[in-house]
């Protein structure tokens, strides 16, 4: 059962020098951003670092999140993360 501290961040990344956005979810958001920026061995964020955080949402539940992460990922999110950088 929840205790309702757990919250949840979706979070669109962008790298300026590849021009490249990244979409995700964490429930430890500053631990992720240190595994996406410098502790990650692989992976697609590794080859397009630095990221720098353009765009944060917190949930309270894991399942609102992810909805929200698809949604981003979906066409119209992506339209959305273009409007971001201006």
């Amino acid at each position: 059962m929840s205790t309702g501290e757990d919250m949840y961040t979706v979070y669109v990344l962008y790298s300026e020098k590849y021009d490249k956005h990244y979409t995700g979810f964490s429930s430890d958001f500053d631990q992720r951003m240190i595994s996406h920026n410098i502790l990650g061995k692989k992976g697609w964020t590794k080859r397009y670092r630095p990221w720098k955080v353009i765009h944060t949402e917190e949930f309270q539940t894991k399942s609102e999140a992810m909805k929200r992460e698809k949604w981003l990922k979906s066409g119209a999110g992506r339209d959305f993360i273009k409007t971001l950088r201006r």
